[in-house]
């Protein structure tokens, strides 16, 4: 069994978000980058997965990332947590991407791999759109099984099967596919681990494999700003937070909240 689970490496959560007016792209550089948190739960998945089927005798686990040099710490977290190998697709042409362009070339390297099940987190922090595992499993041919609670994997028969608990709004539903497949995971399906001493220091020996375009076979045309389907084309810093209204209570307070919330008109 092999497992691929894809990460990004996105700017800080806590981080204000810039945009870089040159081209209008996220400014990476602005804020600390780290390992897409959401991400962090697929890794842990296909640990537990490994674990479950006997160990790395049994299933290797290898995390994939897209993006420039330093996006090789989004890998080395995965290496850190326990997973087998790396993969780094590195190239000046992929800058500015969109999920379109980017899910190109993440099937490239995916169909170059050859996994059993590919692993992703629900959507990137930075981002927010939730959907390059839809259009990775249709680049790929693969069923999609997103928004995972819980994953059930049946690798003895052939084809194996996956099986999931898809969240949805009134609870989960059981949503079955022959492999391979792509799962996407939500937040509440584990807890990943943290990367103990001996992890840290193991990974430096675990081998990464960097790729370029070239390597997968994808033009630069079809990638980067001027291959993505959607662009920004404007924008402008977000107004300063003005102040609020005080409202001193002399006996009258409720009756001078109650005529606020009825000029913003919220009642």
């Amino acid at each position: 069994m092999k497992i691929v689970v894809c990460v990004k490496q996105v700017p800080d959560s806590w981080a204000e978000k810039k945009l870089n007016p040159t081209d209008n792209t996220l400014d990476r550089d602005a804020a600390d980058a780290v390992v897409n948190e959401l991400d962090e739960y697929a890794i842990e998945e296909a640990l537990q997965i490994r674990e479950r089927l006997g160990g790395a005798d049994a299933c290797t686990v290898t995390v994939l990332t897209v993006g420039p040099e330093k996006a090789i710490e989004s890998v080395r977290k995965g290496l850190q947590m326990g997973a087998d190998d790396g993969v780094h697709v590195i190239d000046d042409a992929i800058h500015g991407s969109d999920a379109v362009a980017t899910s190109a070339v993440l099937a490239s390297a995916i169909e170059r791999l050859a996994p059993d099940l590919v692993l992703m987190g629900s959507e990137s922090t930075d981002a927010r759109m939730s959907v390059v595992p839809a259009m990775l499993a249709e680049r790929t041919g693969r069923p999609q099984l997103t928004f995972a609670g819980k994953v059930e994997l049946d690798a003895a028969s052939s084809p194996g099967t996956v099986r999931i608990q898809r969240v949805t709004d009134y609870g989960y539903d059981v949503v079955e596919a022959q492999l391979p497949a792509v799962v996407s995971v939500v937040e509440k399906i584990n807890e990943p681990r943290y990367p103990s001493f001996k992890g840290i220091m193991a990974a430096k020996k675990k081998p990464v494999e960097t790729l370029s375009l070239t390597d997968l076979g994808v033009e630069a045309a079809a990638v980067g700003l001027t291959g993505s389907w959607s662009s920004v084309q404007d924008f402008a810093a977000r107004p300063p937070r003005a102040a609020g209204t005080v409202v001193t209570d002399a006996g009258d307070g409720g009756t001078k909240v109650a005529d606020f919330l009825s000029a913003q008109k919220f009642i």
